[in-house]
C-alpha cells in the first residue's frame, strides 16, 4: 500500500475536502473551509519524495521535476478519487490532493436553483459557471451533465486538467479529454472538438485569450459551450471575458458576446452557522435582449437591475440569495457580510464590535472545498 494511503483516508474519514503536504511541515487537512494540522511531526524529504513518487508515473513524475508543478487525477480505490497538484516551494517539494465525490450528485441534490436546469436543454450557445477555487464549480457542471447524459442523446466533449469526475455513458455518448495527457492544451482540444461531431463542449478551465476567443466562436456555430472563471458574479463574468481581448478587439468580442451567451451561474460557498458544513449560494443571469443589448454597450452596470428585475424568469441576485439564506438563520450575519457584494446592506447585523470592518475585509476567501459533500 503506497505510504500517501493512511494520509488521504483521514480526509475520507473526517469528512475533509483536501490533504495539504510540504517538506518542512506537518501534513494538513482542510475541513469546512479551514485548515488544521493531521499530526505534529513535519515532513521529512524523504517521506514527502516517497509520497509523491509512489502515485505518480515516471512520465508525469518527469514533468513535474522539469516544470515545478503537476496536476492528474489518481483513483485510490473505486470509492475513493483525488486531484493531485504537486508543487515546488521553498522548503522542497509539496502538494495538495482534492477529494472528488466518486458519485455524481444530482442538481436537486446540490440545492441548485431549478432554472440551471434549463441551460441542459438548450442546443447552442454558452454557459459559465463561475466562482472562486474551490466553490464547486466542477461539481455543479458535472451535475448539468449528468442531467444532459440522462435525459438527451448528444455526443459531449470534455476538456479538463485533469478528468475530475468520470461519466458513464447513458442516452448520450461522452468524451473526456485530460489536458496534456490527452491534448497539449485546451486551445488544441477545443479546436479538435470542432471537428468531433461534438453537441456539447465542456471547458474546463477559460484561462488565456485563445480559449475564451475559441469558445466564443464554437458558441457561435453551434455547439453548446459549457466554461468556468474565477469570478464573483455575473458583471464581473461579463468583464473579464470582454477584458481577455486587447482593447482594439473588444468591440468585436462584446458582439459576439452578445450573441452567444445564454447564461450566467454565479456560485459561492458559505459557511453554516451551525457547523455542520457549508451550503452553496448562486447568482443567475439568463441571457434576454436587455441583457444583449448591456453586453454589446459595454454597460455592465445595469446587468444588477436587469437581474433583480428579472426574478420571475428565474434569475437571481447574490446579494438576495445571501440576504435569504441570512433571514432564514442558515448563515450567520458574519458570513453573510465577507460574502456579500454590497458590504452596506448586511454591515449592521453584525455584532458593534465588528462593525468596522471595511470592504477589504470582506474580500471573498478562496474556499477550498467540494461542493458534492458540503463539507
Amino acid at each position: 500500500m503506497p505510504s500517501l494511503h493512511p494520509l488521504l483516508n483521514i480526509i475520507i474519514e473526517q469528512g475533509g475536502s483536501d490533504l495539504h503536504i510540504a517538506e518542512g511541515q506537518p501534513p494538513k487537512m482542510r475541513k469546512h473551509g479551514d485548515v488544521m494540522p493531521i499530526r505534529t511531526e513535519p515532513m521529512l524529504r524523504d517521506e514527502t519524495m516517497s509520497m509523491l513518487r509512489e502515485i505518480s508515473s515516471e512520465q508525469n513524475w518527469n514533468i513535474f521535476e522539469e516544470r515545478g508543478d503537476l496536476d492528474f487525477a489518481y483513483e485510490m480505490d473505486r470509492a475513493s478519487r483525488f486531484r493531485c497538484n504537486y508543487l515546488k516551494q521553498a522548503n522542497g517539494y509539496g502538494a495538495v490532493f482534492r477529494l472528488i465525490p466518486t458519485k455524481i450528485a444530482s442538481l436537486e441534490q446540490l440545492g441548485v436553483p431549478p432554472v440551471v436546469k434549463e441551460f441542459g436543454n438548450l442546443r447552442g450557445g454558452l454557459v459559465l459557471v463561475t466562482g472562486p477555487t474551490g466553490s464547486g464549480k466542477s461539481t455543479t457542471l458535472a451535475a448539468l451533465i449528468d442531467y444532459v447524459n440522462e435525459n438527451f442523446a448528444r455526443h459531449i466533449v470534455t476538456i479538463e486538467e485533469p478528468i475530475e469526475f468520470v461519466h458513464d455513458n447513458k442516452r448520450s455518448i461522452i468524451t473526456q479529454r485530460e489536458i496534456p495527457t490527452n491534448s497539449r492544451s485546451f486551445p488544441e482540444a477545443l479546436k479538435a472538438a470542432l471537428r468531433e461531431d461534438a453537441d456539447i463542449v465542456l471547458v474546463g478551465e477559460m484561462r488565456d485569450l485563445e480559449t475564451i476567443s475559441l469558445a466564443l466562436t464554437a458558441a457561435e456555430t453551434g455547439l453548446l459551450v459549457f466554461g468556468t472563471l474565477h469570478t464573483n458574479n455575473a458583471r464581473k463574468t461579463v468583464d473579464r471575458m470582454v477584458d481577455a481581448f486587447p482593447a482594439s478587439r473588444q468591440p468585436q468580442a462584446r458582439a459576439m458576446l452578445a450573441n452567444s451567451l445564454r447564461g450566467v451561474v454565479a456560485q459561492l460557498l458559505l459557511k453554516k452557522s451551525d457547523g455542520s458544513g457549508r451550503i452553496a449560494v448562486n447568482e443567475i443571469l439568463i441571457t434576454n435582449a436587455a441583457v444583449s443589448a448591456i453586453i454589446r454597450e459595454g454597460a455592465t452596470q445595469k446587468l444588477q437591475d436587469v437581474i433583480v428585475s428579472g426574478k420571475a424568469q428565474g434569475m437571481q441576485f447574490m446579494d438576495d440569495a445571501i440576504w435569504s439564506l441570512l433571514e432564514q438563520g442558515i448563515v450567520t450575519p458574519h458570513e453573510a457580510f465577507m460574502k456579500a457584494i454590497d458590504k452596506n446592506r448586511f454591515k449592521n447585523f453584525l455584532p458593534t464590535e465588528e462593525q468596522g470592518l471595511g470592504d477589504a475585509a470582506g474580500a471573498v476567501p478562496n474556499d477550498q472545498n467540494p461542493f458534492g459533500k458540503f463539507r
